[in-house]
């Protein structure tokens, strides 16, 4: 099942439902999820000079299976007192990894970013998204509009943990009386929608004070509510309860499927739910279209292997040439990803062929195959050989990008059967592989590899797949299948299988 990085995105959300403080001044806010204490989020602004320091820190807890993972993240913007910003930086505890990235916005627009993982650094450098600020850009821009009901105003925030930006729209309604935790107040509504690349739109809802404080937040993830209200530090720090959250991250099948493996091909009905604005990509073994009724009719037909390809790729392609560079999560630059690739692949010469060993070293070559890893990358779980599909799905990439296969991590929804007492289609991730095609890679195609299942005797990837994002394994494409994860119903499966 997927794992819990997308939670990540909770620090954005705490930005945009943030207290205006003063300076140097903290708040402690407790987080809530299907009514249960799951961890504690702490905001804090300090203002040395002409500068500001906002910092966003959120801890949670939660359990998959009866094993509690604790998911921990740390995000910090400088900016001048006039919102410019200076620079950023995002820790982020996921299990047994630690990921730590910083930046530098220049004169120029373009941001020096140094990442930190597994003992590597590495440096990039990238555009600053136009027009976009950070936290204290907001906090006078929210100030500024001020809360006189009708009010609306839309604004562009980058989050170092995901580094994209994301616009919100902002509303600003009515006072109401709100419960905060026993105590119910006046307080009031502002809701702001969130344009989320590749996940459609997210409406949070925030309750502030007359002082614009923020005293209680509520926004959907994965079907789920999640409450943030500002509360003493005693209680914001103090013990968590306990939640199992693998069964909201299952969709409901209209229909059990039998003998996965003589299934061609899928079409589903997917209906996304009034109001609901999510793109489901369209990739080589799927095809999503819009119906008039607003529905999403979706064809799942796993192509076939072509043969003949070689590797590595020579062509000029951006999309294939950026799908065999390492990355902090798909190290394929790394000496033991390489070395390991080669022994998975031995003799093979054809693209197709190499990719499909790599896919069932990997299966065998992951032992401990359970959910107490948060997020790894593909040196760490060669070195633990442990981890959920998230794991299988980034070492697959890393090793076929090392022999300079293009390859991808594609994260979405995949039918079980039978997955501790539930049936449907559970949140998921697996790789694809360019393979095929000429030297310049025209006439390829993206092929499905899903070493988990492999692992698990059930086929690989096949029809019974439905990719919600596809990328290099950053956490953005996580938290983009979460907040789709809950938006839609598959009504209807129209299932074709082989004679």
């Amino acid at each position: 099942m997927v794992n819990w990085t997308r939670f990540t995105s909770l620090c954005l959300l705490l930005v945009l439902g943030a207290s205006v403080l003063a300076e140097t001044e903290t708040e402690y806010l407790a987080i809530f999820m299907e009514g249960k204490k799951v961890g504690h989020a702490v905001h804090t602004r300090a203002v040395e000079g002409e500068q500001v320091t906002t910092s966003e820190d959120v801890s949670i807890t939660i359990s998959r299976l009866g094993i509690p993972i604790t998911v921990q993240m740390r995000e910090t913007s400088v900016e001048t007192t006039a919102g410019k910003p200076l620079r950023f930086e995002s820790v982020q505890l996921l299990g047994a990894m630690t990921m730590k990235v910083s930046g530098v916005v220049g004169d120029d627009g373009m941001v020096a970013v140094t990442a930190f993982s597994f003992g590597t650094e590495e440096k990039s450098t990238m555009p600053w998204p136009e027009g976009a600020i950070m936290a204290e850009g907001l906090r006078l821009l929210t100030l500024e509009k001020g809360l006189q009901q009708g009010t609306e105003y839309t604004a562009s925030v980058f989050s170092p943990g995901t580094m994209q930006a994301v616009v919100g729209h902002v509303s600003i309604g009515a006072k109401k009386e709100v419960d905060l935790l026993g105590r119910v107040v006046m307080l009031t509504e502002v809701t702001t929608t969130l344009s989320v690349p590749s996940a459609g739109q997210i409406v949070t809802t925030s309750y502030v004070d007359d002082d614009m404080g923020a005293l209680k937040s509520i926004m959907p993830i994965a079907g789920m509510q999640i409450e943030m209200v500002s509360c003493p530090k005693e209680f914001a720090l103090g013990d968590n309860d306990v939640l199992d959250l693998i069964d909201r991250m299952i969709v409901k099948s209209p229909e059990t499927i039998d003998d996965m493996e003589s299934v061609v091909s899928i079409r589903y009905t997917l209906n996304p739910g009034q109001g609901a604005d999510f793109v489901i990509p369209s990739t080589d073994n799927q095809t999503a279209e819009r119906t008039a009724d607003g529905k999403i009719d979706l064809l799942i037909k796993p192509v076939t292997a072509p043969m003949g390809g070689t590797f590595p790729y020579k062509g000029s392609d951006a999309e294939l040439l950026e799908a065999t560079r390492a990355n902090r999560f798909l190290q394929s630059d790394r000496k033991e990803v390489v070395e390991l690739a080669r022994k998975a692949v031995g003799d093979a010469r054809d693209a197709a062929e190499a990719a499909r060993r790599i896919e069932s070293f990997v299966a065998d070559y992951i032992e401990n195959r359970d959910l107490s890893v948060g997020y790894a990358s593909a040196a760490e779980v060669i070195e633990s050989r442990q981890g959920d599909c998230t794991e299988f799905a980034v070492l697959t990439a890393a090793m076929c990008r090392a022999v300079g296969i293009p390859a991808q991590v594609v994260v979405g929804i995949a039918y079980v059967k039978e997955f501790a007492g539930f049936e449907g289609f559970g949140g998921h991730a697996w790789a694809q592989a360019y393979v095929g095609g000429d030297e310049q890679g025209r006439g390829g195609k993206w092929i499905g590899l899903d070493a988990a299942f492999k692992a698990s005797d059930r086929g690989g990837h096949d029809a019974g797949h439905i990719a919600l994002a596809v990328g290099d394994g950053e956490p953005g494409d996580f938290f983009n299948v979460a907040s789709a994860l809950g938006q839609f119903t598959i009504e209807k499966m129209d299932v074709h299988r082989t004679k």
